[in-house]
């Protein structure tokens, strides 16, 4: 179950010919009420995409009756005649669902500078209505044909035990950084909340997880996250409660999108404890995920804590040497200003690792999610035109 899973919403993935492949390239979710209260959070890259600034303006009205969302090109950079190709899928699934172009979000992914087939765009939207169903495999279609080089589709589903539920996809292989690091994720709810609800849930959640995605410091013109709230379950949950399962999903779609990375072959949390201020522990856990030389070390299972102290010293944050501790994967191989153990005996022979960074000079902490830096990240970005 994904976007389908909550009651209310119906979605479909077709191809409409945007890819020369002929692979499923644009989806479109509805939202059937009764309710049709939205939020949404976008990137801070300044060099917006169209599809961004399109979607920011009806957000506005917080209230969404539907998404169409295409792969094969980001519109992005693309001048006043990208926003109107944007103004123009608004109007034309708003017309074939008979209401307003200002309840329609657009969403874009693939390649930067060039302008979408709108002929392919417009029929595919005809298309997709037509094939519009509540089922489970309708709404992995839609998670499928917003896929650019993610190998898999993600998508997430998870009720609560009053009734409701939250469902979700997202896609992201590359590009990867916060603010936002999904590129493009749409969540849907049947629970009744309120916009202010909706929009300080979502925050609430981005902040500890979506955010928290560094895979290449890289910030895409792209990065949307949507939330639709159907209200069909007649469901009235607290704001904590709902922001606790959001995050569940949220979190869901993060460990997903890190782990289809392009070239990902450690899936890496680094967890940062005694910082003197959530900024300060949020720029260290991002400056060690962005590290190079960290990152290819980590590709070779080597514990190299050396390069995670080297990176700490240039963080915006504020780090004592006889304070600092670092531990891999449960090893603590760094402590009080020098060597604490033999790095051999951290073992990163598997996928998963943790480095655990003690500052020890204040109670705050954060967690960032990352990978290493591997040959086929390299490989693949050398060869995608982007």
């Amino acid at each position: 179950m994904t976007v389908t899973g909550p009651n209310g919403f119906r979605a479909a993935g077709v191809a409409a010919g945007i890819k020369d492949s002929g692979a499923l390239d644009l989806a479109l979710i509805v939202n059937d009420g009764p309710a049709q209260a939205a939020a949404g959070v976008f990137t801070r890259n300044v060099i917006k995409a169209a599809p961004v600034l399109w979607s920011q303006e009806v957000l506005r009205q917080q209230r969404l009756r539907a998404v169409v969302l295409n792969s094969g090109g980001a519109n992005a950079a693309t001048g006043p005649a990208g926003f109107q190709d944007t103004h123009a899928t608004a109007e034309h699934a708003a017309k074939v669902l008979d209401t307003g172009a200002i309840e329609i979000a657009v969403c874009s992914t693939g390649l930067i500078g060039e302008r979408l087939p709108m002929e392919a765009v417009l029929s595919g939207v005809d298309t997709a209505a037509e094939a519009l169903d509540s089922t489970p495999e309708a709404g992995l279609a839609a998670a499928t044909a917003i896929m650019t080089t993610d190998s898999k589709p993600k998508h997430s589903f998870k009720t609560h035990i009053d009734g409701w539920g939250i469902g979700g996809i997202a896609k992201g292989a590359g590009m990867l950084a916060p603010n936002l690091a999904t590129m493009l994720s749409v969540i849907t709810t049947d629970a009744m909340l309120e916009p202010d609800a909706l929009d300080a849930a979502l925050r609430a959640a981005t902040r500890v997880t979506f955010d928290r995605l560094d895979v290449d410091g890289g910030t895409s013109t792209n990065d949307t996250v949507l939330l639709l709230s159907s209200g069909a379950s007649d469901l009235a949950p607290s704001v904590d409660g709902f922001t606790e399962l959001l995050t569940a999903v949220a979190l869901d779609l993060v460990y997903q999108l890190r782990a289809d990375s392009e070239g990902a072959t450690k899936d890496v949390d680094i967890v940062v404890h005694g910082a003197a201020s959530e900024q300060d522990a949020i720029n260290v856990g991002r400056t060690v995920a962005e590290d190079n030389l960290v990152k290819t070390a980590l590709f070779g299972s080597d514990p190299n804590w050396g390069r995670i102290a080297m990176a700490l010293g240039r963080a915006q944050a504020e780090i004592d040497p006889d304070t600092l501790s670092i531990a891999i994967n449960g090893v603590t191989l760094f402590a009080n200003g020098t060597t604490a153990a033999d790095r051999a005996q951290a073992d990163l022979s598997g996928r998963a690792i943790e480095i655990v960074i003690d500052l020890g000079v204040g109670d705050s902490g954060a967690t960032i999610y990352s990978t290493d830096l591997s040959h086929g990240y390299v490989e693949e970005n050398s060869a995608y035109s982007s």
